[in-house]
């Protein structure tokens, strides 16, 4: 069983996959409290695999997103076999504290500040800005940098920021720009 706060269908609003149709299961729980957290995700409902299945099946897209909270705390390898059996590409939304399963299409790590990452494999990094230096994060063996605004509250700040760091493109939560989930 797992915690399920939600699973919805949308398109992803940040990174390098904004645009595309997925699927979100949204799992309960984090083991990090930022302040800055837009997502409600304390709430939820234990749920089989047959049940999430049934419930990401429901939906055209090939893509499913494992966000949260935190999702490394509910998954397992087995759960992304599942996942990949019913023809899904597996992504994930993490803080890269837990260890993940090897068997994940893509891994978008969220960092924070002062915070050991436990995870080796990085797709993409997503920094929400709020004035530190990213160039810590720089060092980690990912491909694409992503810097965000912090809930689009110091957008011009995190836009001067990418500029004086051109290894870094802007992420804007487009959901949130155009009013979608």
């Amino acid at each position: 069983m797992r915690k399920i706060n939600e699973i919805f269908y949308s398109l992803q609003g940040e990174g390098c996959h904004t645009g595309t149709p997925a699927v979100f299961i949204r799992f309960s729980g984090c083991n990090l409290k930022c302040s800055f957290c837009d997502t409600r995700h304390e709430e939820g409902t234990m749920m089989s695999d047959e049940e999430i299945l049934e419930e990401v099946k429901k939906y055209p897209a090939v893509t499913v997103i494992l966000t949260g909270g935190e999702p490394s705390l509910w998954i397992d390898r087995e759960f992304v076999d599942r996942l990949h059996q019913a023809g899904k590409y597996v992504c994930i939304e993490t803080n890269g504290t837990r260890p993940l399963p090897d068997n994940i299409d893509w891994v978008t790590c969220s960092p924070k500040r002062g915070v050991d990452l436990g995870i080796t494999r990085i797709d993409e990094v997503k920094v929400v800005y709020e004035w530190q230096d990213i160039a810590v994060y720089e060092l980690l063996p990912a491909e694409h940098f992503f810097l965000q605004p912090c809930s689009c509250s110091n957008t011009a700040e995190t836009v001067n920021c990418v500029m004086q760091h051109p290894k870094w493109r802007l992420s804007l939560q487009t959901h949130k720009l155009i009013d979608i989930q």
